[in-house]
């Protein structure tokens, strides 16, 4: 299973950006999907994530103001960024909870894109 993430870059302070990742390759199932972030010296995060019924969790520090969504047909989740602040400057990863045809249930990441928020 193959994530590629798209739609990162640089956005002033209380701008938006909306990143959309997909999933493909052999894929039977995927149950949870999710964003999670990293910056510079720090580890990783959880952002938000969304189960395949739609449920949706997010970390206290982008409540209200990021909204996960996903399209199950397309495979592909998308991380919706609105009244951006400088410390959401981060890579920011797409994770999906997955099944191959053949194989049981792991996590895929994908490259990670680059938000830079910054006037």
């Amino acid at each position: 299973v193959q994530l590629q993430a798209s739609g990162g870059g640089l956005v002033q302070p209380g701008g938006s950006l909306r990143l959309s990742c997909a999933a493909s390759g052999s894929i039977f199932a995927i149950n949870v999907m999710g964003w999670y972030r990293q910056a510079p010296g720090k580890q990783r995060d959880l952002v938000a994530t969304i189960t395949v019924g739609g449920n949706t969790n997010y970390a206290d520090s982008v409540k209200g103001r990021f909204t996960i969504s996903r399209d199950n047909a397309k495979n592909t989740v998308y991380l919706q960024m609105n009244s951006l602040k400088p410390e959401d400057t981060a890579v920011y990863y797409c994770n999906a909870n997955a099944r191959r045809i053949g194989s049981g249930w792991r996590d895929y990441w994908g490259q990670g894109t680059l938000v830079t928020v910054s006037s």
